[in-house]
């Protein structure tokens, strides 16, 4: 389906990406404390509501 180029392209991106994300992450991390606050509870009600839609597909499928 990917060459071998492709597949090492996609791997060492993957891995940039990873890298200059837990790199400004640490750069920031003391804005983030200040100003979000609270911000997990708006992603666990997100998690939450994509898993009652889940729910939902499942059990009306049945």
């Amino acid at each position: 389906m990917f060459s071998t180029g492709q597949l090492i392209f996609a791997g060492f991106f993957v891995v940039a990406f990873v890298a200059a994300i837990i790199f400004s992450y640490r750069k920031d991390i003391a804005l983030h404390r200040k100003y979000y606050k609270g911000s997990i509870y708006v992603l666990i009600g997100f998690l939450a509501f994509i898993g009652i839609l889940f729910l939902i597909k499942l059990f009306m499928n049945r």
